[in-house]
């Protein structure tokens, strides 16, 4: 048996139903507009806690990384602290309990798409927290050096020599390995020179060893250390290192700069030949001839 449609009940029905909302609306509306003044409480909340903790506890940390990282995870937790109050205000504690369920699995599904995000979030957490890489260190990675100027939850960010960026995801960044130049005040500089096969080895050693120790200071452990390397085909070749202050590639450049300049000056002073390669071009019988249009 069928039911007859009305549409006079149906709209009757409708209008009890939007009633029913409206009264609903009205008297959860003092405590809807109380949970928008607690999310901007806790928001506003947040906010000084995190310039409060920048300003005073961590500027301790010498790590500028770390302290954005904790400033944004209490800036997070307080708002969600705000968050669940609100859901309180509003007698939505069975919703809560719902929508934490649900973020479960979709934070799974979520995790399963987005592994290579996930990834560089975790790489950008243990970046911000390992003692070997800091802001403003000068780095080689991948063939790529430069400046550390950001290190974010999803990439680190590299200022090279001729100011421009590179972006370095975190994941690519962990699984490889990099050189950090500034972990140390001072490195050693190496400079490769020859002199002709007539000359004293012995006084080009004692010189060599003599003039750059005088200019550049060794500290305790530290020496000017002098080898022969090789017979080349036009001269005997060497290796001269020694200690310098440089923690970037800029200084290391400077140093053996100075180095070289020092070495040419006094090799010419004692007239000690420094040789280069020369090639002699032979036409033998062969006569070069130049045509012309005319000819």
């Amino acid at each position: 048996m069928q039911a007859n449609f009305s549409v006079e009940d149906s709209v009757s029905n409708l209008w009890d139903k939007l009633d029913g909302w409206l009264d609903a609306i009205i008297l959860k509306l003092p405590n809807f507009i109380m949970a928008i003044l607690v999310m901007f409480l806790f928001y506003f909340i947040a906010r000084g806690i995190r310039k409060l903790l920048k300003r005073t506890i961590l500027k301790k940390i010498g790590q500028v990384s770390i302290q954005e990282i904790i400033a944004k995870v209490v800036f997070v937790v307080i708002l969600l602290i705000g968050f669940f109050i609100a859901l309180g205000v509003l007698d939505l504690d069975k919703v809560l309990t719902s929508i934490l369920a649900g973020a479960g699995v979709v934070g799974l599904a979520i995790g399963l798409a987005l592994q290579g995000t996930l990834s560089n979030t975790f790489g950008g957490l243990i970046l911000s927290f390992m003692p070997q890489l800091k802001i403003n260190d000068f780095i080689t990675a991948d063939g790529i050096s430069g400046f550390v100027t950001e290190i974010s939850l999803r990439n680190i960010i590299l200022r090279k020599p001729d100011n421009n960026m590179v972006v370095i995801p975190n994941s690519k960044f962990i699984d490889g390995s990099f050189t950090n130049y500034s972990l140390n005040d001072r490195n050693r500089i190496f400079v490769n020179c020859g002199v002709g096969y007539e000359s004293d080895l012995q006084m080009v050693e004692d010189l060599t060893v003599k003039i750059i120790g005088e200019t550049f200071k060794q500290n305790d452990g530290e020496q000017v250390e002098f080898f022969f390397t090789e017979f080349g085909d036009s001269s005997i070749n060497f290796m001269v290192r020694f200690w310098a202050d440089c923690i970037n590639s800029k200084q290391e450049h400077a140093a053996r700069h100075k180095a070289i300049k020092l070495i040419k000056s006094h090799f010419d002073q004692k007239d000690i030949n420094i040789p280069f390669p020369i090639r002699t071009l032979d036409f033998g019988k062969n006569n070069l001839t130049v045509h012309t249009e005319k000819q």
